[in-house]
Parts: structure tokens; sequence; C-alpha cells
């Protein structure tokens, strides 16, 4: 071990008098050019998080961007599936390939490395945590304009993981229009600012139902706390998508590619602007 030069800048003993944090991030597999990593948060599950990950991919990739989605969700991968990606990952001596979907976005998840899609994972956390840091420095993304990380919900070992090893660019929240949910947006914001990473917006699924003979939205979830929400973290960028049974459709039989979705459009153009 180097000696303590009390210089924590150029010092790399780890002493108990160090007063700057160490840089854990983690290098990309050298196949890989990778420049904005924008991670998809939720405080908890059941909120629509993979849809979010998936449409703002398939968007930006209308866009004429290089996308791709590190799903990070390794107990509840669901990302292939609203792809209607069944090919199996391949690799070499250099490392993992993702898999390309229809329009040529790549993919990375554990499911495609399973025998069979519903074999369950009983892992520990670390375990899974390391897992997701492969993700990033065993596979070779090649050129990507936009990796879009869909994280498992909550405040837990992989989100950590990825804050911690991953050069995340910023975050997008998703949530639902819940009361509830809107406290457990906090936590999720709340943790960002922690890891000194940027909440870039907030995107609220289910947001209403639009009736559709008179085109009222009816708030079925009750009132939405999103924008008081986003006021109160300075976040400047807010989506409300509404609850369509065309979406699930199109997600449950993997062709969320053929989505056309208007209500993403500011989240878009800020992804842009970055």
């Amino acid at each position: 071990m180097s000696e303590c030069s009390h210089n924590c800048s150029s010092c790399s003993s780890n002493c108990s008098e160090r007063t700057e944090p160490q840089d854990l991030r983690e290098k990309p597999h050298k196949g890989s050019n990778i420049k904005k990593v924008i991670a998809i948060a939720s405080g908890k599950g059941g909120v629509g998080k993979s849809f979010v990950t998936s449409m703002l991919a398939v968007l930006m990739n209308k866009k004429g961007y290089k996308t791709a989605v590190l799903d990070a969700d390794i107990t509840g991968p669901s990302i292939p599936r609203a792809f209607g990606v069944t090919e199996r990952v391949q690799g070499n001596e250099e490392g993992l390939y993702p898999v390309k979907t229809k329009k040529d976005i790549g993919i990375m998840s554990l499911n495609l490395l399973l025998e069979n899609d519903t074999d369950p994972v009983v892992w520990r956390g670390p375990v899974i945590a390391g897992a997701v840091k492969q993700f990033w420095t065993d596979v070779i993304w090649g050129d990507v304009d936009y990796m879009f990380i869909d994280m498992p919900p909550g405040t837990g070992d992989v989100p950590l993981t990825v804050f911690q090893s991953i050069p995340v660019d910023g975050i997008i929240v998703a949530a639902s229009p819940q009361e509830l949910v809107g406290m457990i947006v906090e936590k999720a914001v709340n943790m960002a600012s922690m890891m000194n990473i940027p909440v870039l917006g907030l995107v609220e699924n289910m947001s209403y139902v639009e009736c559709p003979d008179c085109g009222k939205k009816i708030q079925i979830f009750g009132e939405s706390h999103i924008d008081e929400i986003a006021a109160k973290h300075g976040v400047k960028t807010v989506s409300k998508i509404p609850l369509s049974r065309d979406f699930a459709a199109a997600a449950d039989s993997g062709k969320i590619e053929d989505i056309d979705l208007s209500f993403l459009d500011e989240m878009v153009s800020m992804l842009e602007s970055l």
C-alpha cells in the first residue's frame, strides 16, 4: 500500500482521512462507444417503468439515433417480451453481443441468457448487482447514441450499483398517479440527488383514461400530484401517458416498436438537447 500523502486527489491509499470519494465507475467494453446513458427508475413496481424505457428507446431510434436497452431488472426482465425478441445472446472470447430488434435496437437482458424464459433467477443481491455490471463491461455494444437502463424498482443493491459503476448522465423517474406512489417517487428522486445524478424528467404513466366518445380525461386513479413533485425538486420536463388497452396489447405481443406515442415528445426533445 502506498504511503498516504494526505492529498486525496493523488493518493491511492484508502485511509480514514480520505476526504474525496473514490470514482467506482467501470469502463465499458473496448468495443463499445456509448455517448449518453439514461436510467429509468421507479420507487415501486407496477408503474410501467419498462414500458417507458422501451418507448424512449423506440422514439429516439425513430429520430435516427442509435439506441440500446440494458435490462437491469434481473429478477423481473420484461424488455425482450416487449420487443418480441426470443433470440439467445451470442458471444466469443471478446465478449457478448446484444440482440438486435427489428428496428436495430440493441438489447441485453438476463432472459436472453436463460434456457427458458420462465426460469426463476434465485440469486442474492451481490450476484445480481455483479450481473448488471457485466452487462456494461462485458457486452460489445458498438456505437450507441443513447443507452437506456431499465432499473429494478426501489433503492436497493442494483440501483446503487448502477449509479456507482456506470456513468449515468441522468435519470427519468416513472410513476403512477396514486398519492402513495408520489411519496415513493420522492425516494427515487432523493436517491439520485444523493448520488449526484440529475433527474431529467418525470413520467406519469396511466395518468388518465380518455373517453372514446367525448374525449374527456378521466383520472381513475385520483388526482395527479406529479407537477407538484416536479416543481418541488426543480424537474422541468414532465410527461403524462394515458392508460390505454392498445399500448398494453402492443407491449404484450412484442410489437412495441409499432407504437406511435406523442405523449413523450417533450421528453424526447429534452434528451436531444443533452
